[in-house]
């Protein structure tokens, strides 16, 4: 399983969506503090979404610690690049949990700390309310939008 997870993360580093999604099961489950929860081909799109935003830009991914058995694994992985809102640099560490099913990632759970994300992105306003639960329901709002209006145009 080590490898679909290094496959997973060097498509995404290359910024290439269809590889990444071609990791994901048909039943995958995503969620992280930026979009919540996702499901199916709603989270493969997540990633193309991210991926065509960043195509050209300054954006870098690393990774590291893959840890797999047959059932789950895990790793770090962390990303760089400004983001669009606001210009400001951001630099996220990221913590991955996944769950395999048929060879392929069923389940994929990302944690960071959004205060600090919010910190960087936002700046002050970041640092005084990205922190609390209404920013985390606002912020997933907004992502989902941009999602939904994403995959409007597919």
């Amino acid at each position: 399983m080590e490898k679909i997870v290094t496959t997973f993360y060097a498509a995404f580093a290359n910024l290439d969506a269809e590889a990444m999604a071609n990791c994901y099961h048909e039943d995958i489950v995503f969620e992280d503090p930026g979009f919540g929860t996702l499901h199916g081909e709603h989270a493969s799109n997540m990633w193309r979404m991210l991926c065509a935003s960043q195509k050209g830009k300054d954006f870098k991914v690393t990774f590291s610690n893959i840890e797999t058995n047959k059932n789950t694994g895990s790793a770090k992985w962390e990303a760089k690049y400004n983001f669009s809102k606001t210009g400001r640099k951001v630099h996220n560490k990221i913590s991955a949990e996944f769950q395999f099913k048929d060879g392929l990632i069923i389940k994929h759970v990302d944690t960071f700390n959004l205060h600090k994300w919010a910190s960087q992105a936002f700046g002050f306003k970041g640092k005084l309310i990205g922190g609390t639960s209404f920013f985390k329901k606002k912020l997933q709002k907004q992502t989902n939008s941009l999602l939904d209006r994403f995959e409007a145009k597919l």
